[in-house]
């Protein structure tokens, strides 16, 4: 009587418990939608992972027998280990009816179908046992570049550009039915998928792959050479605000450099110099100064409401215009300019600043921007020092690319820009959705003082702080910014700190880009002045972005005879040309040189490292043969 009542009166109950306990739906991850840079390359996508294993028991025993040793055959090829091993283990497993033999993990998708088709596998998953359970993972093709911009979405966040436009990315699950087999593993009923996933839609940056290379590798020597803390670059057009490079580099507990933290976006710190390029427009707006107003700075030190304030030039400047304060970057000039010119009236001057937006943040979809900060009278940051501090970039905070946004508004002839990091959205080359430049402020001052900001900031590199800079053949326009940093730690005496940095945009009369390099903490036994460690980082970049892109053809200037450049392609080309019988020496070669150099005699090349090569693994000189691998070592 239970046994009837359990089979047709509570039947129903039962199965359905059975079910829940037996079967399950699985989710199938959808791809995410690619990243790519402004040219089309790969910078982020999903890749297929394979996980492959066997039901054993299921194959026909014929067919079994007259397979096993070939299916081992392949099986050994592919992944390792003797035939006779696979063959010992799947029998094994037969024997003890496996239904779930794990084969290998970490399959890619050639290798996938390759495995598909091995004997009996070929059968499928009922007649061959075949079974196969894809992953995706996030793959980045060109390594680390802008790798912190780019981010992620995973268990550890989301930030970058895979986390600010994770809805578009991340596409919708699929699912597949599973049923529970011995010990507790789980087998798919079927081969087909009960909901196929949909692929999330691409994401087209901005990002310009040959710029990013040159400012990464431009902030990577400087930064080793000086032994600082941390660095940033950001590339920014002009017109449109598109960020075309972004490196962010931090040290590690080794003293290697790597994308550590987002600093252009995140790191709000004190401009120092700087800032004085803001002053100075705040002044001129309210008409309070004039370029060819005279300012004393005495003999470079100045004591202000109880404090003194220092110039870097021994024996200071004397009596200098406002102008000139800018081009050599006089700290006792602007404190005095500013204190004497709003001393009654603060609120003017910050007012001024405000209304230009740096006080605000640039409400970048990318999360972690910093918040800038500008105090005002009544704030708890105010005294009356706070007035002649903030006219040379101190007691207040502004992050490198709120910096950098100003410096551009001003290139661009008053218009401020949003940065822009994402061009467009795409499914399947098709367009989904299209950003367009977003202007902040379309004048944010007059353009007569655009003109005369313009005029000092050229005259910087050719005649003030920025003159190591200086090139004939190039025009470049900016200023050099050092500032103090965790001065009010008690240690700071007999262990100074120091923030160098460069902004500032190219060719100073039609610019067609923005940039801004901020180093911490440089060695200052090597150096620390922001003309001397981040201002070469700038005119590095300028200098190959204007020989690699067609600047040239929008300008009106003379192209550059770089007789380095020159010299350099004068000895690939008669490398090239020359007949080979041994491995020639590449060492001290350009990597982009040397390895079409080598395969083009019949060598395959491994490369380590980015830059000049430095070691080769067979030496120059040997007998070559074709077909061999050569590794390069580079810095």
């Amino acid at each position: 009587m239970k046994l009837t009542n359990i089979q047709y009166a509570e039947g129903d109950k039962y199965r359905s418990l059975s079910e829940q306990l037996t079967l399950r739906n699985d989710t199938i991850f959808a791809n995410r939608g690619n990243v790519f840079s402004d040219d089309g390359s790969l910078l982020a996508t999903s890749m297929s992972q394979y996980e492959i294993r066997m039901d054993a028991y299921t194959v026909d025993a014929d067919v079994f027998k007259k397979n096993i040793r070939s299916l081992s055959v392949e099986l050994s090829k592919m992944l390792g280990n003797t035939a006779s091993y696979w063959e010992k283990k799947i029998k094994k497993a037969r024997s003890t009816k496996n239904r779930y033999l794990f084969i290998t993990r970490k399959l890619g998708y050639n290798d996938y179908m390759k495995i598909k088709n091995f004997p009996i596998f070929n059968l499928g998953m009922y007649k061959g046992g075949f079974i196969a359970e894809q992953t995706t993972v996030r793959a980045h093709p060109l390594g680390k570049v802008a790798e912190r911009t780019i981010g992620y979405d995973d268990y550890r966040g989301a930030p970058g550009i895979e986390g600010a436009y994770r809805s578009y990315l991340k596409g919708k699950h699929g699912w597949r039915m599973k049923q529970k087999i011995a010990k507790g593993q789980w087998k798919p009923i079927n081969d087909n998928n009960e909901r196929e996933p949909i692929d999330g839609k691409d994401i087209v940056t901005t990002i310009d792959i040959n710029i990013q290379d040159i400012a990464h590798h431009s902030l990577l020597r400087q930064l080793e050479f000086y032994n600082a803390e941390h660095g940033c670059v950001v590339v920014m057009e002009t017109k449109t605000g598109e960020i075309k490079a972004i490196s962010n580099l931090g040290r590690n507990s080794v003293g290697k450099y790597y994308e550590k933290r987002n600093y252009a976006i995140y790191e709000s710190h004190e401009p120092g110099s700087a800032f004085k390029l803001m002053s100075m427009v705040a002044a001129l707006e309210s008409g309070a100064i004039d370029t060819s107003t005279v300012v004393d700075t005495g003999k470079g030190k100045y004591k202000m409401h109880g404090r003194y304030i220092h110039d870097s030039k021994r024996g200071g400047y004397g009596k200098i215009s406002a102008a000139r304060a800018l081009e050599v970057s006089s700290n006792i000039g602007f404190a005095r300019l500013i204190d004497e010119s709003f001393e009654k009236n603060p609120e003017k001057f910050i007012n001024i600043l405000k209304r230009m937006h740096l006080n605000e943040q640039l409400g970048l979809r990318i999360k972690g921007e910093g918040k800038p900060e500008i105090p005002a009278p009544g704030d708890k940051k105010w005294s009356k020092n706070a007035l002649p501090s903030i006219a040379y970039g101190y007691n207040l905070s502004l992050t490198p690319l709120q910096t950098l946004t100003f410096y551009n508004a001003i290139a661009n002839n008053g218009e401020m820009v949003k940065p822009k990091f994402v061009k467009e959205i795409r499914s399947r080359n098709n367009y989904v959705k299209q950003f367009e430049k977003e202007i902040i402020d379309p004048q944010i001052c007059s353009k007569e003082t655009i003109k005369k900001v313009q005029e000092i900031l050229k005259n910087v590199v050719i005649r003030g702080t920025g003159i190591k800079l200086y090139d004939e053949n190039f025009s470049m326009a900016g200023k050099t910014g050092t500032a103090r940093t965790e001065y009010w730690m008690p240690d700071w005496e007999s262990n100074r700190r120091y923030i160098s940095s460069f902004t500032g945009y190219f060719p100073a009369e039609n610019p067609k880009y923005s940039c801004i390099v901020v180093i911490h903490k440089p060695d200052l036994k090597k150096g620390y002045y922001g003309a001397d460690v981040s201002g070469p980082v700038f005119k590095d970049i300028a200098h190959k972005i204007y020989t690699s892109n067609h600047i040239i053809n929008e300008i009106d200037c003379d192209v550059p005879n770089f007789a380095s450049v020159q010299n350099n392609f004068n000895s690939y080309y008669t490398k090239s040309n020359k007949e080979f019988n041994s491995i020639p020496n590449v060492k001290g070669m350009a990597t982009m040189d040397a390895i079409p150099l080598l395969e083009n005699i019949g060598l395959k090349v491994s490369l380590i490292g980015e830059g000049k090569v430095k070691e080769q693994s067979i030496s120059a000189g040997e007998k070559l043969i074709k077909g061999v691998t050569i590794v390069l070592k580079s810095i």
